[in-house]
């Protein structure tokens, strides 16, 4: 029987409908969500930047309202995102999305092609990436990033055995690995950034997701498997 460790417990339901009996699943939690309280203010004139889903409901949380209605330009508000669940999760609260984009560094290079005159704020977490603020002030566009979650790294120890293991962020990798290693498994990464930060504390082969979704992780496990 083949052990997984997924670390993201609330994929359990989805990770026991999509496997058979011959595969046994244990779920470790690697990170904690804090939401932090940011009052509302006023977001006209600006385009709003999502890079994920805990972004979204922090801002829906702290009771901010953009605007999308295209009668009314001086309040309207563009919104950009990174990744299919986060524009999922707006679509939860009611609002749309102007362009998405798999990755940060995607959404970058459309901006700075497309969208270099508007001024942004990026609501996100205290472990976001820094590719946007790196790239959209240099080519002066009026960039911001507003925190409005705070990503905390538990550092568990693993006592299970396992085969193969699952990961879903970079912060996620280096919580696991301070206390626990990755030699002799099989290594899955939910996208590129992630898949980034696995080659720095191991030499395994690594699986990635092309989407960067869980769904896909999930399929991608499954074909892996198969062909074994």
């Amino acid at each position: 029987m083949t052990t997984i460790l997924w670390t993201k417990s609330t994929l359990q339901k989805e990770v026991n409908n999509a496997f058979d009996a011959q595969f046994h699943h244990e779920f470790l939690e690697v990170i904690a969500i804090r939401h932090l309280h940011v009052a509302p203010f006023d977001l006209r004139n600006h385009s709003l930047i999502f890079t994920s889903v805990n972004g979204v409901r922090a801002f829906f949380e702290n009771g901010f309202l953009p605007k999308e209605k295209l009668t009314d330009l001086a309040h309207f508000n563009k919104i950009y995102a990174v990744g299919i669940r986060t524009k999922k999760e707006l679509r939860k609260y009611g609002f749309g999305t102007f362009k998405v984009k798999k990755h940060a560094a995607d959404l970058a290079d459309f901006i700075l092609q497309n969208s270099s005159n508007e001024s942004f704020l990026h609501f996100c977490g205290n472990l976001a990436l820094d590719i946007l603020d790196k790239k959209l002030p240099l080519q002066n566009i009026d960039y911001k990033k507003i925190e409005v979650y705070e990503t905390h790294l538990l550092y568990p120890k693993n006592d299970c055995n396992f085969d193969a293991i699952a990961f879903f962020s970079p912060s996620g990798v280096r919580s696991f690995v301070k206390y626990n290693s990755l030699e002799g498994k099989t290594v899955f990464s939910i996208g590129q950034t992630t898949e980034k930060e696995l080659k720095k504390h191991t030499q395994q082969p690594i699986i990635t997701s092309t989407e960067s979704t869980s769904e896909d992780l999930i399929q991608r496990i499954k074909n892996y498997y198969s062909k074994k």
